[in-house]
């Protein structure tokens, strides 16, 4: 039953045919129903040309967005569509009043967005303080405590970092920052449909994620959560004629906020990127997240384990709940060794020092034993 199962996962993913794919925490591959979701786009458009908008598109936008608000465990109105997640992060940036409070603090383990985005505001005298991880794998607790103070305008930081899997416990976060009177913008790209994840439950202010890994539904849309109280006092700076009320009144003299998060997009969407979003989220939810979840330990663990075997530094936790499906193996030329497991058949990513690896569901044991057996040869170019 067990084997049946893994096939029916893995025939969703032809790429699995061709490649041993461990890469899914850069972008999932594009599963059938992603592809027959963008041929059934290909044909609206094609026949229907303009009106396909009020006819399809218009319902599919909405349709995503109650997708994602299931998805987080929050209401529809508290859920806005992104281009990306650096446009979610430059407009949230513009909601807050940096004058008495300066300060953002930031992770040097976090993803270069989460710190260029506050970087770029010095000449608004925004500070930004980079708090430092002791091992490269995580942030203690302690660590924000003693950075987060009455200047303190937010904490930004992924709910996992994407170069050691490592989970943070936001709620925890939350309740110093919120403590101490500072905001939590939580980057969630590695860990939404790798995790259950309960965003009212977090605390959270905001949190940001996007479609292309975990959720398999590709590039071109990302979604921004605020909490409902924190969106109706937002006044994003940065917008677009789709974040006011009634976009289709086309009042160019007024400026009436959309309701809730719906404030915070921008200007006409990418729809090909609706369809294949829409499709990567039935699959999950086909799936489940808690099989996701399971998979994702099992898969990851033997990974780890066996090149603790070979004697690989690991930059990750050693303990599966601690960690998404990231496991990271630290090399001098990761971008040269990911090349030499690409020639045989493997699909990685590297980092700074580090090699990637990122199963998701639909692969095997078999495929990380093989993967293990071609990366051998390259521990010897590693550190010890």
């Amino acid at each position: 039953m067990v084997i049946e199962q893994e096939r029916a996962w893995r025939a969703e993913f032809p790429i699995t045919n061709t490649w041993n794919y461990l890469n899914s925490c850069s972008l999932s591959p594009l599963p059938r129903s992603g592809r027959k979701a963008l041929e059934e786009f290909g044909r609206q458009w094609t026949e229907l040309g303009g009106r396909a908008w009020y006819d399809h598109w218009l319902g599919e936008y909405e349709s995503l967005r109650v997708d994602l608000a299931g998805v987080l465990r929050v209401n529809a109105d508290e859920v806005a569509l992104e281009p990306s997640v650096s446009a979610a992060l430059v407009s949230i940036a513009t909601t807050f009043d940096y004058t008495t409070r300066p300060k953002v603090v930031v992770t040097d383990l976090d993803f270069p967005t989460d710190g260029h985005t506050w970087l770029a505001l010095a000449d608004r005298g925004v500070e930004v303080e980079f708090v430092r991880s002791p091992d490269r794998i995580g942030v203690p607790l302690e660590v924000f405590e003693r950075a987060v103070d009455e200047r303190t305008a937010l904490v930004c930081t992924g709910h996992v970092y994407y170069t050691s899997g490592y989970i943070q416990d936001v709620r925890a976060l939350a309740e110093i920052c919120h403590r101490k009177g500072a905001a939590l913008v939580v980057d969630a790209y590695q860990s939404i449909g790798a995790l259950a994840f309960d965003a009212h439950a977090s605390g959270v202010d905001y949190l940001v994620g996007g479609m292309l890994k975990w959720l398999m539904g590709g590039p071109g849309m990302a979604f921004l959560y605020s909490r409902a109280e924190v969106a109706e006092r937002a006044r994003p700076q940065a917008l677009g004629w789709w974040g006011v009320r009634d976009p289709f009144d086309f009042d160019v003299e007024h400026l009436a906020y959309g309701r809730g998060a719906r404030r915070f997009e921008y200007g006409t969407p990418a729809v090909a990127a609706l369809f294949t979003a829409r499709a990567g989220l039935a699959l999950l939810d086909e799936i489940g997240i808690g099989t996701v979840r399971e998979r994702h330990m099992l898969l990851s663990q033997r990974l780890l384990d066996g090149a603790l075997e070979q004697g690989w530094r690991v930059r990750c936790p050693t303990d599966a709940r601690q960690r998404t499906a990231i496991v990271t193996l630290e090399h001098p030329n990761a971008q040269a060794a990911v090349e030499v497991l690409r020639a045989s058949g493997v699909i990685a990513d590297a980092r700074p020092g580090l090699i990637r690896l990122s199963p998701h569901y639909f692969n095997t044991l078999e495929e990380v034993d093989a993967a293990l057996e071609i990366a051998a040869p390259l521990r010897e170019a590693a550190p010890v």
